[in-house]
């Protein structure tokens, strides 16, 4: 896994526009290279925040938005168009204003579904699958990009501290007893995450400084779940100051925003 750089801007707002500015500029970077490209979404303040500024720029024009296939890292487990529901924040902030090609919008199922969490983990992993390429050497494809959010206890996608998700070798499970509402959710896994060629954890606020800190040191991820999202060829942190507040000198690397 990749050694993290992380990037530390002045607050939640530049950072926001700043990871926007960096995804469109992956996006391009990759469509040129191969022809299409995937990423992976995250809910959460500034990531919604990042979608809605990559919206609002013109810069968003450069990306071919119908070949890109959009993915979620985790999802609650409620009904389609839940305001709760990292689909709905995605798509009021992003996906309605840019002309994604629906077949490639790869959404996790819930309970109006019919399916129960586990069937739709289950359905989510088979989408993975099929997606996935012998060059990416698993049963889910090597994202080019993958978006984490961190709560203040280290907690990414919906893979909580000390719960058995993290023992979990899957690509996707449901999640039960989450210790923040709603209790019922869908995740990747670490296996999963660590597939990505990228890992980009967005974290904003003094309340998730102790969880950064944890994050880029020798912790373990089953009590520190955002120790273990690494990606295969980078992985950046991004922050805001007061994120960073309590990195002590030679953790990761820092680099220039």
């Amino acid at each position: 896994m990749s050694v993290p750089t992380i990037v530390v801007h002045r607050d939640g707002d530049v950072l926001a526009k700043a990871v926007a500015a960096r995804i469109i500029t992956r996006l391009v970077d990759v469509q040129s290279a191969k022809g299409s490209a995937s990423i992976v979404l995250t809910g959460g303040t500034v990531g919604i925040a990042t979608l809605a500024a990559i919206a609002a720029t013109p810069a968003r024009d450069a990306v071919d938005w119908r070949r890109l296939d959009v993915w979620w890292g985790d999802e609650r487990f409620l009904s389609s168009g839940d305001k709760e529901r990292n689909e709905t924040g995605a798509r009021e902030a992003l996906l309605d204003h840019v002309e994604v090609n629906p077949s490639r919008v790869h959404v996790m199922k819930g309970p109006d579904s019919g399916m129960t969490a586990e069937e739709s983990a289950e359905s989510y992993a088979a989408a993975l699958k099929a997606a996935s390429r012998p060059e990416d050497h698993g049963p889910v494809p090597s994202f080019d990009v993958m978006l984490l959010g961190m709560g203040p206890d280290a907690h990414v996608a919906s893979l909580f501290p000390g719960m058995p998700a993290l023992y979990d070798t899957r690509p996707v499970v449901a999640v039960h007893g989450a210790p923040k509402p709603p209790p019922t959710r869908i995740s990747l896994t670490l296996p999963a995450i660590r597939a990505s060629r990228e890992v980009w954890v967005v974290a904003a606020g003094e309340e998730k400084s102790g969880a950064v800190r944890l994050a880029l040191s020798d912790s373990g991820p089953v009590q520190v779940p955002s120790a273990g999202a690494r990606g295969r060829g980078r992985t950046l942190f991004l922050l805001d100051r007061a994120a960073a507040s309590k990195i002590p000198p030679g953790l990761g690397r820092l680099a220039s925003p």
